[in-house]
C-alpha cells in the first residue's frame, strides 16, 4: 500500500478517541472528523458487507472496487468538504414474525454504507464508554445468544418475577430526529460529522419510482441507523432506568435490550405495575409510543410442586411465558425434575422460517436435485447456528421434519409423472442427506 499504515492505525485512532470519551463523560467534542482518512475508509470498505443488495444506483461491491483508490479518495474529498449528498435510499419491504405482515427496509448505495460505517465506528468509540452492558443489539462482540443468556442466568438466580414485555410501535420509522440531534448534542459536536449524519436523517426515499421525504425516522437497514438507535434507546430507557428507576424500587430488577426490543424483569409486583403504568409516558415525551396489545406484564414466578403434583406459581395460577429474540420462554421440567426456564423457538419465527422454506422449494423446484440439497443444507445449518439450543431440540427437530416433507411434497409437482413416494425420499436422502438437527449453544442445565 506503498508505506502507508495498517488497520493499526485505524485501531489506534478508535482507542484515542475511545480514551478521550472516557476521560470525560460528560464532554462533547468537537473534533472527530480528522480520524477518518483514506486508510480509515478503506478500513470501512473491508467491514461493509458485499453481497447485499443494490442501492438506487445499481452499483455493486464489484464494479466499485474495481477503482478502489479513487473512489474512496473522491468520497473523502466530498465528505470533508461538505460537497457529498447523500443519495436516497431504496425501501423493500420484507416479513415481520407473524409472516402476515411487513416492515420496511432502507438499501442505501454501496458507496454510501462504506461513509455510513466510517462515521459509525468513530461513534462507536465514543459510546462504548456508556453504554450499559445489559444493552447487546448491534454492539461489537456481542450478540443475541450472549443477551439470552444473561436473561436466562437472571431469571434463574431470581427464580422468576414479573416480566415487562415492551413493544415499541415502528420505532425506526418514528425515530425523532431533534430529540436524536438533542442527545447527539451532548457527546457529539463535530460539524463535518453532525452535517453528514443530517443528511442521512433528510435522504429521501425511494419506493416503486416515487421519492418522499421522511421527517422522521432512521431507515432500519441503513448501516448508521443500529448506532443512532442504540444512542437514542440508551437515553430513553437504559440510563433512566438504571439512575432514575432502580434506585426508586423496593425489590430486585434488571432489563435486558437487543437494539428496540427489550424486556424489563421485576421481582415484585408492586415495583412492576408502577413501571408499567409510567413506561409509555416516558416514550411519549420522545416522541415514541408503546404497542398497547404486545406490551403487557406477565407473571413469570417459578412453579412449586401443589398438592395435586402440578406446578403452580408461588403467587397462585400457572406461570406465564414471554417471547424475546425469537424464543418463547417459559418454566419447564428439566431432566431431573427441576424447575429451570427454557427456550423454544417462537411459534411466529417457527412459521415465518417454514414459510420461507416452501417459497424458496417452490420457485426452485425444477433446479437440480444437487442444486436443491445445497441450498436446503445451508439453510437448516442456518436455522441450527440461531435457534439450536439447550432445551429447544424438539423445535429444531420438528423444523427439520417439515422442511423433509416440503421438499418432498415440491418434488411431487416438478412434472405431472412425478411420484416421489415416501419410500423414494428416504432413499434420496440416503444419496443427499440433510444436515441433523444440532444444539450449537450448550448450557449446563441439571
Amino acid at each position: 500500500m506503498n508505506g502507508t499504515p495498517g488497520p493499526e492505525s485505524v485501531y489506534t485512532r478508535l482507542s484515542r478517541i475511545a480514551e478521550l470519551a472516557r476521560e470525560d463523560p460528560k464532554r462533547a467534542l468537537t473534533t472527530l472528523a480528522h480520524h477518518i482518512d483514506i486508510e480509515f475508509l478503506r478500513e470501512a470498505f473491508q467491514r461493509t458487507r458485499k453481497d447485499g443488495a443494490v442501492g438506487v444506483d445499481g452499483q455493486t461491491a464489484e464494479e466499485y472496487e474495481k477503482d478502489l483508490e479513487g473512489n474512496l479518495r473522491s468520497l473523502l474529498e466530498r465528505f470533508k468538504s461538505g460537497a457529498y449528498r447523500a443519495p436516497p435510499v431504496r425501501r423493500v419491504y420484507i416479513p415481520k414474525g407473524d409472516g402476515k405482515k411487513t416492515r420496511p427496509i432502507g438499501i442505501p448505495t454501496l458507496e454510501d454504507k462504506v461513509l455510513q460505517r466510517a462515521v459509525s465506528m468513530v461513534l462507536e468509540a465514543i459510546y462504548e464508554e456508556e453504554f450499559y452492558s445489559f444493552s447487546y443489539g448491534f454492539r461489537r462482540q456481542r450478540s443475541a445468544h450472549q443477551a439470552l443468556q444473561y436473561l436466562w442466568k437472571e431469571l434463574m438466580d431470581m427464580q422468576g418475577g414479573w416480566v415487562l414485555e415492551v413493544d415499541i410501535k415502528s420505532f425506526f420509522d418514528t425515530l425523532d430526529h431533534g430529540h436524536l440531534r438533542s442527545l447527539l448534542d451532548q457527546r457529539v459536536r463535530d460539524g463535518v460529522l453532525r452535517r453528514t449524519i443530517d443528511k442521512w436523517l433528510k435522504a429521501g426515499v425511494l419506493e416503486n419510482g416515487m421519492l418522499s421525504y421522511p421527517e422522521e425516522g432512521s431507515p432500519q437497514g441503513g448501516v448508521i441507523s443500529p448506532i443512532l438507535a442504540n444512542i437514542y434507546l440508551h437515553e430513553v430507557l437504559d440510563r433512566w432506568f438504571e439512575e432514575t428507576v432502580k434506585p426508586l424500587l423496593r425489590g430486585k430488577a434488571f432489563a435486558v435490550r437487543f437494539a428496540d426490543d427489550f424486556v424489563i424483569v421485576f421481582a415484585l409486583e408492586s415495583d412492576a405495575r408502577r413501571i408499567f403504568e409510567v413506561l409509555p409516558k416516558r416514550f411519549g415525551r420522545f416522541g415514541l409510543t408503546l404497542h398497547p396489545e404486545k406490551t403487557r406484564l406477565v407473571r413469570f414466578y417459578r412453579p412449586e410442586r401443589s398438592s395435586t403434583g402440578k406446578g403452580r406459581d408461588s403467587h397462585g395460577g400457572s406461570p406465564g411465558s414471554f417471547d424475546l429474540l425469537g424464543f418463547t420462554h417459559s418454566w419447564q421440567r428439566s431432566r431431573r425434575g427441576y424447575w429451570v426456564v427454557k427456550r423454544k423457538t417462537a411459534s411466529s419465527r417457527f412459521r415465518r422460517a417454514l414459510k420461507r422454506t416452501v417459497d424458496w422449494c417452490r420457485l426452485n423446484r425444477h433446479s437440480s436435485i444437487l442444486e436443491q440439497h445445497e441450498q436446503l443444507s445451508m439453510k437448516l445449518r442456518g436455522h441450527y447456528e440461531y435457534y439450536g439450543i439447550t432445551g429447544n431440540s424438539n423445535a429444531i427437530s420438528r423444523f427439520c421434519h417439515e422442511v423433509r416433507r416440503v421438499w418432498r411434497g415440491w418434488l411431487n409437482r416438478r412434472s405431472q409423472r412425478a411420484n416421489m413416494s415416501w419410500t423414494k425420499f428416504y432413499a434420496l436422502l440416503q444419496r443427499y442427506p440433510l444436515p441433523p438437527p444440532r444444539c450449537v449453544h450448550s448450557e449446563l442445565v441439571t
